[in-house]
């Protein structure tokens, strides 16, 4: 909510009740004084700053903030002009060497009837990082589509007369000299093997969608891993069974999950004692995304999520792990995830991952599946 929003509840509703409706807002909300002391602190500034607002009343704002402050300046130049300043990806990390960056974007305003204060308006840049990763995952999606068409007119052919070559000549070739003919034939049926994964991404046809009950693709999903490569691995669902059906189609929905679930077994490892994998359904009614291409708003409250305990991802993995050629296995290929966020992209979802403490969580966000009326 802006400042003015704000300033306007103010004049109207007057500042005492003005703070109790700030209190109750999602977002960090803080009022300073003449002399830059902090008068009041909302619920989510008490969570930003790590500190109660008893504590935090009366301390200088410049006490809670790194030396040099982006945010200070700001109060100050709010003070000088005398108007309303907004800064956007401002840095609140306690300091020069912290771990990742706390970014904010910034409303300051004198507020109406309190001589010298300032409120402070902050709004963490999480929300709106994730969506714009959400646009660059889609991004990567469509370039591997092009590269896979292109691969697959352009490259497979030709390795299919690669390997016919090799297969002929071989017949002539020294005995001492044939392991050479197979080297060939095994690395070209490898490298076709690559082009094959690619073929999914240029797969533009419309997938068949049908109601899908996601509980019973998770139950699918963890019987096969639970039997094969995470047998080694507990198993936990914590499902809300009032959730309708999705429309999805089901094959490529246990794909993607079944894909997700032996990342996180392969995370955990072999020799870790105690390894478990979390599968989670959740209704969330405030979630959606405006779709780039129509500007048209959907919803999205189906969250289907994939916790595991294993050391987790690197962090400066995190922000491009849906990019293709982006992995930390050595063996890998870096087209595993790739292919899971073009299919929940299909499905006209989105994909996120947050690394939690000691955990990882992947999260599926869907659109539900409505009945149309008769």
């Amino acid at each position: 909510m802006p400042p003015e929003i704000l300033l306007g509840a103010a004049a109207e509703y007057g500042t005492g009740s003005l703070r109790n409706l700030i209190d109750a807002m999602p977002m960090p909300v803080v009022e300073v004084d003449r002399n830059n002391r902090i008068a009041f602190a909302n619920t989510a500034a008490e969570q930003l700053f790590g500190a109660g607002r008893e504590r935090l009343r009366a301390r200088y704002i410049a006490e809670v903030l790194p030396p040099g402050s982006p945010l200070i300046q700001s109060v100050e130049h709010v003070r000088e002009k005398g108007g309303s300043v907004t800064e956007y990806g401002i840095d609140l990390s306690p300091s020069k060497t912290a771990k990742g960056e706390q970014l904010v974007d910034l409303y300051a305003s004198p507020l109406v009837d309190s001589a010298g204060s300032i409120l402070l308006v902050i709004q963490p840049r999480a929300i709106m990082d994730k969506m714009n990763r959400q646009l660059t995952h889609r991004d990567a999606v469509r370039s591997v589509s092009a590269m896979a068409s292109m691969l697959a007119h352009e490259i497979k052919n030709p390795l299919s007369g690669i390997r016919g070559a090799a297969q002929l000549i071989e017949h002539s070739l020294p005995e001492a000299e044939k392991p050479l003919s197979t080297l060939i034939r095994s690395e070209v049926d490898r490298i076709v093997r690559l082009v094959e994964r690619f073929e999914v991404f240029s797969d533009g046809r419309p997938m068949p969608m049908s109601p899908v009950n996601i509980h019973e693709v998770l139950d699918h999903v963890s019987r096969l891993a639970s039997s094969g490569f995470a047998a080694h691995i507990a198993f936990e669902h914590r499902f809300d069974p009032s959730l309708p059906p999705i429309l999805a189609n089901r094959d490529r929905l246990v794909q993607a999950i079944l894909n997700l679930v032996k990342n996180a077994a392969e995370a955990i490892g072999s020799e870790r004692r105690a390894g478990r994998i979390t599968l989670t359904t959740a209704f969330r009614p405030g979630v959606s995304m405006v779709v780039p291409t129509s500007g048209r708003r959907v919803a999205l409250p189906f969250e289907v999520g994939i916790l595991d305990n294993g050391p987790g991802i690197p962090e400066h993995l995190v922000p491009h792990l849906f990019e293709p050629f982006v992995t930390s296995k050595a063996s890998g290929t870096g087209l595993g995830l790739a292919l899971v966020a073009k299919v929940v992209s299909d499905h006209g979802g989105v994909i996120e991952c947050e690394r939690l403490k000691g955990q990882t969580l992947f999260r599926i966000l869907l659109p539900m599946h409505h009945q149309r009326e008769r």
